[in-house]
């Protein structure tokens, strides 16, 4: 009697579904289902509250939610639709409380149950970040950790929870992995800057797709490795696989710190043909490359045809002014960018002051610094604090930088090395001995000097002709063998950046 009844109601979903466009016609289908079937079998209410899931319509799911809170027969099958068109409508909360509402009317869970649950908790780690092993214990507890799917959610949960070993102990316990598995540990191992383990992972793959190539890509970036960044890239392309809008975002960020131009130029004209350049973060990427290869009209036609233009885009364009020399342009862009609506946020305000800084826009800098909290509710930290340093001391604003830094840094022993070496660096400039003395004396006895500041310390000793403390500077580098970071220079040669190291005789070129 029940499968008659469920096979009907499957028959006349097939019909009315046909039609079921709005929230009316669900509640048509709805009404339908209560007058024909659900008083002898309530059961099927199932196959409706499984079309509204597949539906993706957010006003049908809302529906589907006060019918199944208003249900007099639950089973598992109805909770497990639940949880899952809770976790398709990115309400994990909602589907958690789902599971220990399933639990409390003591319904038997399955396989089907713990994929999206555990996903649900994936999205809650910051929350809730111990939910997620409750239902480990639980699923162990049944016996289902060797149903693959239930793994491969596990996988991602620890991995996004930052516990590798666990997931490599999970995912070693499976003989027949996919693609998604393997991806979701190089991304892991990616995430915690494990970039060896993730290749190792990569280059074991038995196969690979485009997500895969992208996970690595994106680890290395994380590293900072952009040349490997591009090798990677090339032979993706050997190998015939298409990219997509996530590797070509990898490989500009690439393109950008390593000055490679060409490339850029390459991956832009792709983006056109496949239509990607529509992508706001793809076309972000782009302002921020052509910004870094000092390619600004370039990137002020991206910006301007970007549709949607959110505070990412506009802190790339702002920030690419800034880094090419135009400041009154960045601030021409910030208010624009106030008027169109955006709200500025901690790296707006980093690009602007330290443009000001190089323009020396005194005034303009420290009134931004001002309505930084008070108009912009943009709570300054360190680096704008250190921006506002330079800013006083390359304008040879001495004593106010030193002033500032006692005031708003609590003192010179709270700054850092760039702090430190801003300050010292104007000293040298301007001459002035007598605060660069002082600041050098609150180092030296913290002991937190490094190269930079003793080289900055020893020039400004020794262009004043006072030998005696140039020759103990001297002495404390030789004493603590401090070394210089070598500098460094990228060039590109038919489409491949090339590193060199200051005084480096290893490079084969």
């Amino acid at each position: 009697m029940i499968r008659k009844a469920v096979n009907e109601t499957h028959s006349a979903l097939t019909h009315f579904t046909q039609k079921c466009r709005t929230l009316n016609h669900l509640k048509e289908l709805h009404c339908q289902l209560l007058k024909l079937y659900l008083p002898e079998t309530p059961s099927a209410i199932a196959p409706l509250l499984l079309f509204v899931v597949n539906s993706g319509n957010p006003s049908f799911f809302n529906y589907s939610r006060i019918v199944f809170q208003n249900l007099d027969y639950q089973s598992t099958f109805l909770y497990n639709t639940m949880i899952r068109g809770y976790m398709q409508s990115d309400l994990p909360i909602p589907a958690v409380l789902c599971y220990k509402d399933m639990l409390r009317d003591k319904l038997i869970v399955n396989n089907y149950t713990f994929p999206p649950l555990i996903k649900a908790c994936s999205m809650i780690l910051n929350e809730f970040g111990q939910r997620g092993f409750s239902v480990h214990a639980h699923l162990l507890k049944l016996g289902l950790q060797h149903d693959r799917f239930i793994v491969a959610s596990l996988i991602e949960f620890y991995s996004l929870n930052h516990e590798m070993d666990r997931a490599h102990m999970l995912f070693d316990e499976i003989p027949n992995r996919d693609v998604v598995m393997w991806t979701t540990m190089i991304d892991g191992y990616g995430k915690i800057g494990e970039v060896g383990k993730a290749r190792l992972l990569f280059e074991e793959m038995p196969e690979r797709n485009v997500i895969s190539w992208s996970a690595m890509m994106a680890a290395y970036s994380r590293a900072s490795d952009f040349k490997e960044v591009l090798c990677l890239y090339r032979r993706m392309e050997e190998d015939g696989l298409m990219p997509n809008e996530s590797v070509l975002v990898s490989v500009l960020t690439a393109c950008a710190h390593l000055g490679a131009l060409a490339q850029g130029f390459w991956v832009h004209s792709f983006a056109k043909h496949y239509n990607y350049e529509s992508n706001p973060i793809l076309a972000t990427a782009l302002v921020d490359m052509y910004s870094k290869c000092g390619r600004m009209k370039s990137a002020s036609s991206v910006f301007e045809v970007i549709t949607y233009k959110d505070i990412g885009a506009w802190n790339a364009i702002i920030s690419g002014f800034a880094m090419n020399g135009d400041a009154v342009k960045s601030v021409q862009l910030f208010n624009r960018m106030i008027a169109s609506g955006n709200r500025p946020n901690e790296t707006t305000f980093v690009s602007l002051l330290s443009a000001c800084t190089h323009a020396e826009m005194v005034d303009v800098g420290l009134s931004l610094f001002s309505r930084m909290g008070s108009v912009y509710g943009v709570e300054p930290r360190f680096e704008h604090r250190a921006c506002v340093v330079d800013l006083l001391a390359r304008a040879g604003k001495l004593e106010d930088a030193e002033k500032f830094i006692e005031e708003n840094m609590g003192g010179i022993e709270k700054g850092d090395a760039n702090v430190w070496g801003a300050l010292l660096g104007a000293c040298r400039v301007y001459g002035n001995v007598e605060v660069g003395d002082r600041i050098w004396r609150k180092l030296s006895n913290m002991k937190v000097a490094d190269h930079g500041t003793c080289v900055l310390a020893y020039n400004i000793y020794k262009e004043a002709d006072r030998d005696i403390e140039a020759k103990c500077v001297r002495k404390l580098i030789e004493e603590m063998r401090i070394k210089k970071q070598p500098g460094c220079s990228v060039i590109e040669v038919n489409g491949i950046a090339e590193k060199s190291l200051a005084s480096d005789l290893l490079h084969p070129k």
